[in-house]
């Protein structure tokens, strides 16, 4: 029995070899083909035209010094150099030590610029606005849940599935309730934020963050023609004077951050009157905290639109600020205003006046009433008149939300 077993197996042996033969052939070619930054390639030679043409190894890919990267990704390599550099800060900062800001310079501030943020933002919004899949909503909007800490309790439809895009998602309205609008107060805060700074405005120049200042005519621009206002300017070459139109007033400021996980609606802070629109294109920087301390007068660089009129103490004003993705500033009640269009150029601004024939005081305001959105998330500026005895119940850094208090008489 021994015997026949035997040669049976061998058979079998022989039988299975040309299939282990092409086995391993399979296997060697796999490899030959194993991606060919872990092994050192030949140099590959293709004939064109009786021309040698010969293409580098694959590994010359990984060599890439990073003055090119820099170059190739427009400035975000250093980008990434400045978020070190805001890291050790903070942790400098944590160690109650106080950093005097270290503001970029005049090439810093271009290099950054050169950067398309305008069209990248463009297409962020087409982005979008591209219905999901219902599947796909639940996990895409959790994530960013998560991301940003979103409450989504607060929110009026609390099913993921109700947002068809981002777009939706980003401009979700809150539950009538989740926003009791402060009633003792006579400004109250327009948007949810961080408050960055707040304060009297002195000499013409507005602290962006503390220690570094932006120039109120080159952020608020001229003024516009004395009919279009319901007050008169004063007769003083000071921008701030020109803006207090009652004796014994000061002006005040109040920056509100909105991060990307806040509210997106802002809301009026207070009974006014909106008399006049200005829109100024330009650019999309990132306007968080520590890109403020940063860039001198970042404001004035990035796109935005300044709503002017009066109050009953004078005049009064709310400047939407665009950022990097936030192209898209709406107004409730202005059909007019396109922003981030490329119809129009940086460096220059457009006017609309809501005073007419027809209508000789503006658009009135009531406290808490919806106003406009950003697409995602930017700033807001109050730059108002008030008695000197006004009170911001404030402190620089604290987080706010839409209808708390900003100060009172």
């Amino acid at each position: 029995m021994a015997a026949p077993v035997g040669q049976r197996c061998l058979r079998w042996l022989r039988e299975v070899a040309p299939w282990r033969s092409s086995l391993h052939h399979r296997g060697n070619t796999a490899l030959s083909h194993f991606p060919q930054a872990f092994r050192k390639p030949p140099l590959r030679a293709f004939s064109k035209n009786a021309r040698q043409v010969h293409t580098a190894p694959a590994r010359a890919l990984f060599r890439l010094r990073p003055l090119p990267i820099l170059v190739l990704t427009g400035g975000g390599g250093y980008a990434g150099y400045r978020q070190y550099e805001k890291y050790r800060e903070q942790e400098l900062e944590k160690l109650g030590l106080e950093i005097p800001p270290k503001l970029a310079g005049p090439w810093e501030v271009a290099l950054y610029k050169s950067v398309p943020t305008r069209l990248l933002s463009r297409a962020w919004g087409r982005l979008n606005q591209v219905e999901l899949p219902h599947w796909l909503r639940r996990p895409v909007y959790s994530l960013y849940i998560w991301t940003f800490g979103v409450n989504m309790k607060e929110a009026a439809v609390e099913d993921l599935h109700h947002y068809r895009n981002l777009s939706e998602f980003f401009r979700r309205k809150l539950k009538p309730q989740a926003r009791p609008v402060c009633g003792l107060h006579s400004v109250i805060s327009p948007s949810d934020g961080k408050i960055i700074n707040f304060g009297q405005v002195k000499n013409s120049e507005v602290e962006q963050v503390k220690g570094v200042t932006y120039s109120l005519e080159a952020f608020l621009g001229p003024r516009t023609s004395v009919e279009d206002l319901p007050f008169p300017p004063a007769a003083s070459h000071s921008f701030r004077s020109q803006l207090v139109t009652r004796e014994g007033n000061e002006l005040y400021h109040c920056v509100i951050y909105l991060a990307p996980g806040d509210y997106h609606c802002f809301h009026s802070p207070t009974d006014w009157t909106v008399s006049h629109r200005r829109h100024f294109p330009g650019s999309l920087m990132s306007v968080n905290p520590g890109m403020a301390r940063w860039i001198k007068e970042l404001f004035c660089h990035n796109e935005r639109v300044v709503l002017t009129g009066d109050w009953k103490h004078g005049f009064f004003s709310l400047t939407a600020v665009g950022a990097t993705n936030v192209g898209s500033i709406r107004i409730y009640f202005d059909r007019d205003l396109h922003t981030n269009s490329p119809r129009y150029s940086k460096g220059s601004y457009n006017d609309f006046s809501f005073v007419t024939q027809a209508n000789r005081e503006g658009i009135p305001m009531r406290k808490g009433e919806h106003l406009g959105e950003f697409n995602l998330g930017s700033t807001i500026v109050l730059i108002f008149e008030a008695p000197k005895d006004f009170d911001f119940k404030l402190k620089a850094g604290q987080k706010i939300r839409f209808g708390e208090a900003l100060g009172s008489l």
